[in-house]
């Protein structure tokens, strides 16, 4: 079954599109990843030299034991501070991520990585790579029993802002002083909150969508305590714009 793109939809009523990889992009990653793996088992092999000196037997022990716990600590320890990433992954734009939309757990990344080796049976990843195929969301076996899949990371598009937020007076730059505060007070991920729910808001249901803006807005409005005939003359969703505009226009004019 050749891959395509997984649609998941929230009980918001927003979709989510995300476009599978497939089992040949995968596996080039997982060659780039290989050799950093060889690299980084080389290096240990060579470090090894004194102990080899000492007992031969320990020194092939250590080195034999480090191939098996390497490959798969480091898909665990990149895959979870990397965010589903691997230096393969990052150079091939990939990413792991929940199968339903959902974040990351730490149990899937470590559950994903130790089935790996039955995906690599009986050579080149042949098992997994058959399992991808038949899958309908392109699963391993590891990413079947992990809950995960693989998909492109897209990069993200700088949003337009004179198209998205226009011309339009915006009642709040009237306060110049309460502008700063709310910049101030408001965190990065706030203020990409409110730009995602603007640029993605005819995605939602109509009563999520006023819902969402009316939470929105309730939050920032205790932010920055603007006058109430100011606030009382706009809609909440007009409210966020206007608190976007203040945010990531800084230079606009009042």
């Amino acid at each position: 079954m050749s891959t395509g793109e997984l649609r998941i939809r929230t009980p918001e009523g927003i979709t989510f599109a995300y476009q599978l990889a497939g089992p040949v992009t995968r596996c080039l990653a997982w060659t780039i990843d290989m050799t950093v793996v060889l690299v980084a088992c080389l290096i240990i092999s060579t470090s090894l030299g004194a102990v080899g000196a000492i007992s031969v037997d320990l020194s092939q022990a250590i080195v034999a034991l480090a191939f098996f716990v390497v490959p798969v600590g480091y898909g665990i320890v990149f895959e979870w501070f990397w965010r589903g990433q691997t230096v393969g992954k990052m150079v091939l734009r990939l990413r792991v991520m929940d199968a339903d939309g959902l974040r990351l757990q730490f149990h899937q990344v470590l559950m994903r990585n130790i089935v790996r080796f039955a995906d690599l049976l009986p050579g080149f990843y042949l098992v997994g790579g058959v399992a991808s195929l038949l899958s309908r969301k392109a699963q391993r076996l590891g990413d079947l029993a992990a809950g995960t899949i693989v998909v492109h990371h897209r990069k993200p598009a700088e949003p337009d802002l004179e198209q998205l937020l226009g011309t339009k007076f915006n009642s709040l730059r009237a306060h110049p002083h309460l502008c700063g505060r709310l910049r101030q007070r408001t965190s990065p991920d706030e203020a990409r909150l409110a730009l995602q729910a603007l640029m993605r808001r005819d995605e939602f249901e109509p009563a999520a969508r006023v819902q969402l803006f009316t939470e929105m807005a309730a939050h920032f409005r205790t932010l920055a305590h603007f006058p109430p005939d100011v606030l009382e003359a706009l809609p909440d969703e007009q409210f966020i714009r206007n608190v976007v505009d203040v945010l990531f226009r800084t230079n606009a004019a009042a």
